[in-house]
Protein backbone atom coordinates (compact mmCIF):
# COMPACT_ATOMS: atom_id res chain seq x y z
CA UNK A 1 0.00 0.00 0.00
CA UNK A 2 1.42 3.67 -0.77
CA UNK A 3 1.45 6.09 1.64
CA UNK A 4 -1.48 8.02 2.80
CA UNK A 5 -0.02 11.43 2.79
CA UNK A 6 -0.38 12.99 -0.72
CA UNK A 7 2.52 15.07 -1.88
CA UNK A 8 3.08 18.69 0.67
CA UNK A 9 0.99 21.09 -0.08
CA UNK A 10 2.81 24.55 -1.22
CA UNK A 11 3.59 27.21 1.42
CA UNK A 12 0.91 29.45 0.16
CA UNK A 13 -1.89 27.38 0.29
CA UNK A 14 -0.72 25.91 3.85
CA UNK A 15 -0.93 30.02 4.57
CA UNK A 16 -4.17 30.66 3.12
CA UNK A 17 -5.36 27.37 5.35
CA UNK A 18 -4.19 29.35 8.28
CA UNK A 19 -5.93 32.83 7.16
CA UNK A 20 -9.17 30.84 6.21
CA UNK A 21 -8.64 29.38 10.24
CA UNK A 22 -8.61 32.71 11.98
CA UNK A 23 -11.34 34.37 9.77
CA UNK A 24 -13.96 33.86 12.00
CA UNK A 25 -11.90 34.78 15.24
CA UNK A 26 -12.11 38.71 15.55
CA UNK A 27 -16.04 37.86 14.77
CA UNK A 28 -15.93 35.38 17.64
CA UNK A 29 -14.02 37.73 19.92
CA UNK A 30 -16.92 40.48 19.30
CA UNK A 31 -19.44 38.26 20.30
CA UNK A 32 -17.56 36.74 23.40
CA UNK A 33 -17.11 40.31 24.49
CA UNK A 34 -20.89 41.00 23.99
CA UNK A 35 -21.99 37.56 25.51
CA UNK A 36 -19.94 38.93 28.76
CA UNK A 37 -21.90 41.80 28.92
CA UNK A 38 -19.30 44.57 27.80
CA UNK A 39 -21.37 46.98 26.13
CA UNK A 40 -21.03 46.82 22.18
CA UNK A 41 -23.14 49.61 20.79
CA UNK A 42 -26.48 48.29 20.80
CA UNK A 43 -29.73 50.24 22.65
CA UNK A 44 -32.93 50.12 23.15
CA UNK A 45 -34.52 46.64 23.69
CA UNK A 46 -32.54 44.43 21.61
CA UNK A 47 -30.86 41.14 22.46
CA UNK A 48 -27.65 42.62 22.31
CA UNK A 49 -28.23 45.68 24.19
CA UNK A 50 -29.35 43.37 26.82
CA UNK A 51 -27.29 40.99 27.30
CA UNK A 52 -25.86 39.38 30.28
CA UNK A 53 -23.27 36.82 31.22
CA UNK A 54 -24.84 33.36 31.84
CA UNK A 55 -28.03 34.31 30.16
CA UNK A 56 -29.24 31.82 27.51
CA UNK A 57 -28.56 34.85 24.88
CA UNK A 58 -24.99 34.54 26.12
CA UNK A 59 -24.78 31.11 26.27
CA UNK A 60 -25.89 30.76 22.90
CA UNK A 61 -23.52 33.51 21.42
CA UNK A 62 -20.48 31.46 22.98
CA UNK A 63 -21.51 28.27 21.48
CA UNK A 64 -21.94 29.71 18.18
CA UNK A 65 -18.48 31.20 18.61
CA UNK A 66 -16.91 27.80 19.70
CA UNK A 67 -18.56 26.58 16.65
CA UNK A 68 -17.32 28.68 14.25
CA UNK A 69 -14.19 28.70 15.54
CA UNK A 70 -14.09 25.19 15.30
CA UNK A 71 -14.95 24.81 12.03
CA UNK A 72 -12.36 27.57 10.68
CA UNK A 73 -10.00 25.18 12.53
CA UNK A 74 -11.04 22.24 10.37
CA UNK A 75 -9.58 24.18 7.19
CA UNK A 76 -6.49 23.06 8.65
CA UNK A 77 -7.08 19.28 8.59
CA UNK A 78 -7.20 19.96 4.02
CA UNK A 79 -3.17 20.69 4.16
CA UNK A 80 -2.50 18.61 7.19
CA UNK A 81 -1.77 14.53 7.56
CA UNK A 82 -4.86 14.17 9.58
CA UNK A 83 -6.91 14.99 6.79
CA UNK A 84 -5.29 12.18 4.47
CA UNK A 85 -6.25 9.36 6.87
CA UNK A 86 -8.56 8.39 9.94
CA UNK A 87 -7.05 8.65 13.14
CA UNK A 88 -5.95 5.23 14.46
CA UNK A 89 -8.48 5.84 17.51
CA UNK A 90 -10.95 4.94 15.31
CA UNK A 91 -11.96 1.51 15.62
CA UNK A 92 -12.09 -0.38 12.20
CA UNK A 93 -11.56 2.77 10.05
CA UNK A 94 -8.18 3.91 12.28
CA UNK A 95 -4.91 4.47 9.93
CA UNK A 96 -7.20 4.06 6.65
CA UNK A 97 -6.80 6.23 4.03
CA UNK A 98 -9.60 9.39 4.24
CA UNK A 99 -11.57 9.26 0.78
CA UNK A 100 -11.01 12.72 -0.92
CA UNK A 101 -14.78 13.18 -0.77
CA UNK A 102 -14.90 12.67 2.80
CA UNK A 103 -13.72 15.84 3.34
CA UNK A 104 -14.06 17.58 -0.32
CA UNK A 105 -18.09 17.41 -0.41
CA UNK A 106 -18.08 19.14 3.44
CA UNK A 107 -15.35 21.88 3.03
CA UNK A 108 -17.07 22.82 -0.71
CA UNK A 109 -20.48 22.80 0.35
CA UNK A 110 -19.11 25.08 3.04
CA UNK A 111 -16.95 27.06 0.84
CA UNK A 112 -20.06 27.49 -1.21
CA UNK A 113 -22.59 28.68 1.62
CA UNK A 114 -19.74 30.88 3.28
CA UNK A 115 -19.29 33.17 0.15
CA UNK A 116 -23.12 32.60 -0.30
CA UNK A 117 -23.78 34.61 2.84
CA UNK A 118 -20.88 36.39 3.41
CA UNK A 119 -22.10 38.19 0.15
CA UNK A 120 -26.04 38.48 1.27
CA UNK A 121 -24.43 39.77 4.84
CA UNK A 122 -22.31 42.86 3.38
CA UNK A 123 -24.97 43.63 1.18
CA UNK A 124 -27.68 43.64 3.66
CA UNK A 125 -25.21 45.12 6.08
CA UNK A 126 -26.62 48.37 6.17
CA UNK A 127 -30.19 47.80 5.64
CA UNK A 128 -33.30 49.17 7.95
CA UNK A 129 -33.39 45.74 10.01
CA UNK A 130 -29.62 45.14 10.37
CA UNK A 131 -27.00 48.10 11.34
CA UNK A 132 -29.13 50.59 9.46
CA UNK A 133 -31.30 50.30 12.24
CA UNK A 134 -31.63 52.70 15.35
CA UNK A 135 -30.69 50.60 18.01
CA UNK A 136 -27.64 49.19 15.88
CA UNK A 137 -24.38 50.57 16.92
CA UNK A 138 -23.51 53.76 15.58
CA UNK A 139 -19.86 55.89 15.56
CA UNK A 140 -16.61 53.88 17.03
CA UNK A 141 -19.07 51.03 17.94
CA UNK A 142 -19.91 50.58 14.53
CA UNK A 143 -16.57 50.82 12.60
CA UNK A 144 -15.57 48.06 15.75
CA UNK A 145 -18.07 45.84 14.86
CA UNK A 146 -18.02 46.19 11.18
CA UNK A 147 -14.05 45.56 11.20
CA UNK A 148 -14.58 42.36 13.31
CA UNK A 149 -17.26 40.77 10.98
CA UNK A 150 -14.95 41.62 7.56
CA UNK A 151 -12.70 38.80 7.70
CA UNK A 152 -16.35 36.84 7.38
CA UNK A 153 -16.11 37.80 3.55
CA UNK A 154 -12.83 35.55 2.63
CA UNK A 155 -13.61 32.50 5.16
CA UNK A 156 -15.76 31.02 2.10
CA UNK A 157 -13.54 32.16 -1.01
CA UNK A 158 -10.57 30.79 1.00
CA UNK A 159 -12.07 27.49 2.01
CA UNK A 160 -12.78 26.87 -1.83
CA UNK A 161 -9.23 27.53 -2.70
CA UNK A 162 -7.62 25.49 -0.30
CA UNK A 163 -10.38 22.56 -1.02
CA UNK A 164 -9.70 22.83 -4.55
CA UNK A 165 -6.22 22.17 -4.03
CA UNK A 166 -6.72 19.71 -1.41
CA UNK A 167 -8.93 17.52 -4.25
CA UNK A 168 -6.22 18.09 -6.75
CA UNK A 169 -3.32 17.22 -4.72
CA UNK A 170 -5.01 14.02 -3.36
CA UNK A 171 -6.23 13.20 -7.09
CA UNK A 172 -3.15 13.27 -8.27
CA UNK A 173 -1.52 11.47 -5.51
CA UNK A 174 -4.26 8.81 -6.36
CA UNK A 175 -3.51 8.68 -9.99
CA UNK A 176 0.12 8.34 -9.58
CA UNK A 177 -0.33 5.83 -7.04
CA UNK A 178 -2.44 4.01 -9.79
CA UNK A 179 0.17 4.49 -12.37
CA UNK A 180 2.99 2.88 -10.36
CA UNK A 181 0.64 -0.11 -9.48
CA UNK A 182 0.19 -0.77 -13.17
CA UNK A 183 4.02 -0.58 -13.57
CA UNK A 184 4.93 -3.10 -10.72
CA UNK A 185 2.12 -5.83 -12.19
CA UNK A 186 3.56 -5.79 -15.12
Amino acid sequence: MASTAATEPPRRVVRLARLAAVTPLPSGLWRIAAALGIPVGFTGDEAMATVTFGSGFSLYMIALTLFAEGLGLLTLGLVQRWGEAFPRWIPLLGGRRLPTAVAVLPAGLGATALTAFGGLGALGWNAPEAMGHPDAPDGVAYWIMTGCYLPLLAWGPLLAVVTGHYWLRRHRAHRAHRVRRVRRSR
